[in-house]
């Protein structure tokens, strides 16, 4: 089952594009549709695509390694491993772009790191800079916050943990054909946002689990060598990462693309990033977040407060798409359904992302410690 990637002739004529029909089979099911810890990802991805395993192992390592997939792992639900929020940045424009590298080249726990626009100068227009921000559990994400504050000079920020989720897993190949107003039969299931408690065993489980991997890796028992960099046994890997599973902070076994800069083929697999807003009667958002979820364009959907800054939205979700127009179709099209089922909106907004750079944030208390270290600043105190 085992195939590496070659050099030379064989490695340059393997299509590595992703409107390759192959390679688009694949992608269909490798985004986001392996869900859980699976002992065998590849075989999954195999039978799920109906493409031959030999296939999509080849297929896989060429785009990794050409950078077409910007990387492979397991993916946790980190919003139950560590607090975390969408924070929105008040930063003045000539410090926007600073601010942006700094998020992104210095600081490892905030993940998503985008600027963003409205189609006019709306309510929360001044909030440029959003980031998704992780801080492991025992710390405090306000003092980190203040900390980033004063290294980057912005001027405010709002935090918008996640109450509830609603749609969570990006498939941009998949997503690419759908019509507006496509949505499930039934309203989309509730993702609570609780924290469990880790052991050390966990812990080290769980780091070599979400390691990315690296194109030699996709190969027969990929878990195995995950094993011993756990210092456990692979039959204790695969029950310690099946208990993880059960206890709801295993996310999806993904092969990422990117979202809006140009592949290493030159392909955009999308141009436009829309974070929709909608304000609706306080007591009614997870009814409201379940009938927004349910619809099949929308990669994220959560219950956060954006409070007064922000028109007191309380439903947001995500969509990415080609067409900025087709995007504004989508989100017309779940306009009406709420309207439909009685669903009042006080207030709605789009927020286009521009400039962005994404990157796991790191969870881990040790790795937390580290970085305190590192930057100087007393653990629980200044960050």
């Amino acid at each position: 089952m085992s195939t590496n990637l070659t050099t030379g002739p064989k490695q340059q004529s393997t299509p590595i594009k992703t409107d390759d029909p192959v390679n688009a089979q694949i992608l269909s099911v490798s985004e986001d549709q392996i869900a859980g810890f699976v002992p065998d990802p590849l075989g999954r991805i195999s039978e799920l695509s109906g493409v031959a395993i030999n296939v999509v192992v080849e297929r896989l390592q060429a785009m990794l390694a050409a950078g077409v997939i910007r990387r492979i792992r397991q993916t946790l639900l980190a919003t139950n491993l560590a607090q975390g929020s969408l924070v929105a940045w008040h930063i003045e424009p000539e410090k926007l772009n600073a601010a942006f590298d700094y998020m992104f080249q210095q600081d490892p726990f905030s993940g998503h790191v985008v600027i963003r626009s409205t189609d006019g100068q709306t309510i929360g227009a001044r909030y440029r800079l959003w980031t998704t921000l992780k801080v492991p559990q025992g710390f405090s994400m306000q003092n980190h916050c203040d900390f980033l504050m004063r290294q980057t000079g912005a001027q405010g920020y709002r935090m918008m943990p996640a109450k509830r989720l609603f749609a969570l897993g990006v498939g941009h190949v998949r997503r690419r054909g759908i019509e507006p107003g496509s949505m499930a039969e039934v309203p989309a299931e509730v993702m609570d946002t609780e924290i469990v408690r880790l052991n050390e065993e966990d812990w080290r489980v769980l780091v070599a689990l979400k390691r990315e991997f690296a194109p030699h890796e996709l190969c027969a028992d990929m878990w195995r060598p995950r094993a011993a960099e756990a210092g456990v046994s692979y039959e204790r890997f695969l029950q310690v990462a099946g208990s993880l599973h059960e206890r709801g902070v295993i996310g999806r076994f993904s092969t990422f693309l990117e979202h809006v800069k140009p592949l290493a083929t030159g392909e955009r697999v999308t141009q436009y990033n829309a974070l929709f807003h909608w304000a609706v009667p306080p007591g009614r958002e997870i009814e409201a977040g379940r009938q927004v979820g349910r619809f099949h364009i929308m990669t994220h959907a959560y219950w956060r407060e954006g409070g007064p800054e922000f028109g007191n939205v309380n439903i947001m979700g995500v969509a990415h798409g080609r067409e900025k127009q087709l995007l504004m179709e989508h989100k017309a099209a779940i306009d009406k359904h709420l309207a439909a089922m009685g669903m009042p909106v006080a207030y709605t907004n789009v927020f286009w992302g521009g400039r962005s750079e994404i990157k796991p944030s790191e969870i881990e208390p040790q790795a937390y410690r580290a970085w305190c270290a590192k930057v100087g600043i007393a653990v629980g105190a200044g960050a």
